[in-house]
């Protein structure tokens, strides 16, 4: 298929880092950057944590999850049981048992809610913590876009050499001509965008390429091959005034970093994690996915992204009892359930929250095919870690889950959340690409998730 190209947006392409840059051999140089020299103080003196976002593409619905209504009727109710968790006054859906009894690891907000029931919109409001500038109807992604989370993070803090920003895996958010905004930097440039792993690490063969040398080049061989590119640089002049070029030079570099250092390279060897690790997060995408995840984490890397499936695979317009019960909730039960218990045993949870969301719910009343329609006024997320208390339900909807009957919390909210706990100020000022000041979020951290109030 044919890159698909907008005045201002990102291609395939572009993502797949073709170009000169591949004379290096490495496929990381668009995903890391070398920061800004100037940093702006920041206001938030909170010790820096990470981030482990767990995203349920295309919108997983609340009442088959954590809000379900078992009075309701039958339309509203749906085909599963509800069951008790440890935490008073939180049920969960009967396909999600393992998570149901490892509530008291977390607290769930069951009132949050916008106004965008279009996926990409969506997305990028949850994934930014700002609404789309000029979004419409599938606006896909654009260099006027607010950064995700890693990008806005390495605006003010340069991660150390030889670490990403972030890393997305293992889906690319893109179907057809539709590039799923909320995925990188947007206004704040290709620099800050983070690392996108497209592989399956459940694959027998997995591996992502160019994260280490060559079968029998060593490291000092590479480095006389940077000097030969750069060589070839030199000799093309007028490469040098071309603003891109300069900037796939300096990342090349930070790419070359990430390679030498090896620490981020060896997170990605998942096949060295015990056998019993490895079935304990469950052999298929969702848990391995999951895996990939925390080994990143433990190898320093802020923020983290794993996608529950493919594009829109939470998507269930039809048929839905089937898809979840049989493909997508036993498998997402299993994973989420051991990464928690492993961030807890390993120490790492109080330092990382985990948040796995989706971009809005699903209509409380069935449709004539089996399945939910978008619904953005109310759905619901799970947090826990970095300072999060947990066994919390926190906001009630109404009869229905249809409407928030306590305060509502927006994607601006989560945004204000996210960036409290990577220690930036979210109301700091970062420049668009047109150099003008612009305030990175607009909301407010969702306090009860940290005080206790269990609002």
């Amino acid at each position: 298929m044919p890159a698909h190209r907008h005045t201002i947006g990102i291609n395939r392409r572009e993502l797949l880092q073709v170009g000169y840059s591949g004379l290096l051999g490495l496929g990381l140089s668009q995903f890391v950057h070398a920061g800004p020299k100037n940093q702006p103080s920041l206001s938030n003196s909170k010790k820096p944590m990470s981030v482990l976002i767990v995203f349920l593409t295309g919108a997983a619905s609340h009442l088959e999850t954590f809000d379900p209504k078992p009075e309701a009727p039958p339309e509203i109710r749906g085909e599963f049981n509800s069951i008790a968790t440890k935490t008073p006054g939180l049920l969960a859906c009967e396909h999600l048992p393992m998570l149901a009894a490892r509530s008291k690891l977390y607290s769930v907000v069951r009132t949050l809610a916008h106004r965008d029931n279009n996926h990409l919109v969506a997305t990028h409001h949850v994934l930014t913590g700002h609404m789309q500038p000029g979004a419409f109807f599938d606006k896909i992604a654009s260099r006027d876009d607010f950064p995700n989370y890693a990008g806005g993070l390495s605006y003010f803090r340069s991660p150390p050499e030889g670490t990403p920003c972030g890393v997305n895996l293992p889906t690319y958010l893109m179907e057809g001509s539709l590039l799923w905004p909320g995925q990188y930097a947007g206004f704040l440039g290709p620099k800050y965008d983070v690392m996108q792993i497209t592989k399956n690490p459940n694959a027998p063969d997995f591996k992502v390429e160019n994260l280490r040398p060559a079968a029998g080049m060593d490291i000092d061989q590479l480095k006389d091959r940077v000097q030969l590119l750069n060589a070839v640089n030199d000799k093309r002049k007028w490469l040098a005034e071309v603003a891109e070029t300069k900037k796939l030079s300096d990342q090349q570099q930070q790419a070359l970093a990430v390679l030498t250092s090896g620490k981020v390279a060896k997170a990605f060897e998942i096949e060295k994690e015990p056998v019993k690790v490895r079935d304990r997060y469950g052999r298929h995408a969702f848990g391995q996915s999951l895996l990939l995840a925390r080994r990143l984490i433990e190898a320093n890397v802020p923020v983290v992204q794993a996608n529950m499936g493919r594009v829109q695979n939470w998507d269930t317009h039809g048929d839905q009892f089937k898809r979840m019960k049989g493909e997508l909730l036993p498998a997402l039960d299993k994973g989420v359930s051991a990464l928690l218990d492993d961030l807890f045993e390993r120490g790492i949870l109080d330092d990382t929250l985990v948040m796995m969301i989706g971009e809005f719910g699903r209509e409380p009343k069935l449709n004539k095919s089996a399945g939910r329609e978008h619904w953005a006024p109310c759905f619901c997320g799970l947090f826990a870690g970095a300072g999060v208390r947990g066994g919390q339900v926190i906001g009630k909807s109404d009869k229905t889950a249809a409407y928030p009957a306590t305060t509502p919390y927006s994607p601006d909210d989560i945004g204000a959340t996210v960036y409290s706990v990577l220690g930036i100020d979210p109301h700091a000022e970062v420049r668009d690409r047109l150099n003008r000041p612009v305030q990175l979020n607009r909301g407010s951290v969702i306090r009860p998730l940290f005080d206790g109030t269990g609002e």
